[in-house]
């Protein structure tokens, strides 16, 4: 049976995705590993795919994998990108508003609306609420708040005006047009952590988790950064066991903080 593959957390459009299948199918052929899909479909549901029983590769956010995937499926590793709001395998969330804003920092916007893509989102929403958390009162600091989507749905709210700010993902800030970066500002970055990981089966035997990490290794740190610039990889690391729970501390200090949802 075909194994299942996913790629497509971040898209840098025009084909980019398929591109570089293309090229890290061939060095996992190599490696040993059969029945890889000779397209990849990125229009399926996220979960199901994460939660494949056929599932070789995909790519997630880490809110998902210490909570819907806990248990569930296999780290594999971190991919490294170069742009602004990483450090190695960490990143960081952007708060940006309209380019016109007055705003200069967080807490100018208290009692405007926020925008964030999805409550399960990392970087859209656990980030941003530990972030704001700090400076609420009575579990309240923004007038409204609402779910767009996506990233690009969320920029598109602030810089329409149906939101005044917004938590980004670095990568896909910098994945975004010119044009788009050019209509916000960035007034703040939330706390680090580690990256969006890549995931496999639960089953998957450590010796082919090894082989699957070898050849991740080298792609990422070699071929994908010069034939696939428009990625911005700078390398692939695996973190500790223990890394992504940074990710769950930033919630409970938002919870401990009486603001456990973004308001």
């Amino acid at each position: 049976m075909t194994r299942t593959v996913s790629l497509a957390m971040y898209d840098p459009g025009e084909g980019a995705v398929d591109g570089l299948w293309v090229d890290l199918r061939e060095r996992l052929i190599v490696a040993g590993f059969d029945e890889l899909p000779l397209t990849l479909d990125g229009s399926g549901d996220l979960e199901a795919t994460w939660l494949d029983s056929n599932l070789l590769l995909a790519q997630t956010c880490g809110y998902p994998l210490r909570h819907l995937l806990d248990g569930r499926v296999r780290y594999v590793g971190t991919p490294i990108y170069a742009v602004e709001g990483t450090d190695g395998p960490n990143y960081s969330s952007a708060i940006v508003v309209r380019a016109d804003n007055p705003a200069e920092r967080l807490e100018d916007l208290r009692g405007r609306r926020a925008a964030y893509n999805a409550v399960h989102s990392q970087s859209g929403y656990n980030a941003f609420r530990e972030t704001v958390s700090a400076y609420a009162e009575n579990g309240r600091f923004f007038s409204e708040t609402f779910a767009t989507g996506s990233h690009s749905a969320s920029l598109q709210s602030v810089i329409g005006g149906r939101a005044d700010v917004a938590a980004i993902d670095p990568v896909t800030l910098q994945l975004q047009p010119q044009d788009v970066r050019d209509a916000i500002k960035v007034i703040g970055w939330t706390a680090a952590a580690p990256g969006l990981p890549f995931i496999t089966v639960l089953t998957i035997s450590d010796s082919e988790l090894v082989k699957l990490r070898a050849v991740l290794a080298d792609f990422f740190g070699g071929a994908a950064r010069k034939d696939h610039p428009e990625f911005h990889f700078a390398g692939f690391e695996v973190l500790p066991d223990e890394a992504y729970d940074s990710i769950l501390a930033m919630e409970q200090r938002a919870i401990d903080r009486s603001y456990p949802r973004l308001a």
